[in-house]
């Protein structure tokens, strides 16, 4: 299978892509835990059916020694008992920022009441951001029907 696009090819999208990654860059380096980090990419290209970051992420995920009962069970969170409190609200908030669409009003007080408890002001901008950021890379692989499961950890940098 192929792309209908060559993202990395492409002068136009591996301009875009440049600069999504600096962005990424950023929420990479802040205070939110890099656990979390992924456990969000992760639910986040779960829900919107992007194979080529649900690959990338469980990889990335289980190189960093995340482990895969947790990986396995980031699709079933709410029943799950793996994970911390602040994890929980940091999903839920995924969730509901990658589902916006579904649901009138957006993210609800309870959820951002949730995360806010959990996350000081520069880690709730980072899971913000990253819930964004990730959202702009499953649709740019989504709409390109970006092929899955040869990712190798650390194959970006």
């Amino acid at each position: 299978m192929d792309a209908r696009l060559n993202l990395f090819g492409n002068q136009v999208t591996a301009k875009t892509l440049r600069h999504i990654n600096s962005a990424g860059k950023v929420i990479t380096d802040s205070p939110l835990p890099p656990a979390t980090q992924e456990l969000v990419k992760l639910r986040a290209s779960q829900i919107n059916g992007c194979g080529f970051c649900t690959d990338m992420h469980t990889k990335e995920a289980a190189a960093a020694g995340e482990s895969t009962v947790r990986l396995h069970l980031v699709a079933a969170w709410r029943e799950a008992t793996v994970f911390t409190e602040a994890e929980r609200a940091a999903l839920e908030l995924t969730e509901q920022g990658t589902r916006i669409a579904d649901a009138a009003g957006g993210v609800t007080d309870e959820a951002w009441a949730a995360a806010a408890r959990h996350y000081d002001e520069d880690q709730l901008a980072a899971l913000v951001s990253l819930i964004a950021v990730i959202n702009a890379y499953n649709r740019l692989n989504v709409l390109v029907r970006q092929p899955a499961g040869d990712y190798t950890p650390g194959q970006f940098g």
